[in-house]
């Protein structure tokens, strides 16, 4: 593990840019299961296509490691198929 700073996010509450910066505020839901404003993600508008292409990647790759999963289980409503627990990408 990391002793990184780290965060959970439920989603995007709101995003703007402004002077070349996307100010993007992250949400958690709540014991109400409302979302409530958590933190602010500030990623330059230049790098934005490569955060946003990265996180692409990512949901294709579990995609992927979730279609292997199913091909090697008796067949399963696909809203009963397990996301694997851990993997990693990226050269990783």
């Amino acid at each position: 593990m990391t002793n990184l700073p780290s965060q959970f996010t439920d989603g995007i509450l709101d995003a703007s840019v402004n002077l070349g910066v996307a100010r993007i505020t992250l949400a958690q839901l709540g014991p109400d299961g409302k979302a409530a404003p958590s933190s602010l993600l500030l990623v330059p508008v230049m790098q934005l296509p490569a955060l946003a292409n990265g996180l692409l990647t990512l949901v294709q790759q579990i995609e992927s490691k979730m279609k292997e999963s199913q091909a090697q289980q008796a067949p399963v409503a696909p809203e009963q198929q397990p996301m694997p627990s851990a993997f990693t990408f990226g050269g990783r």
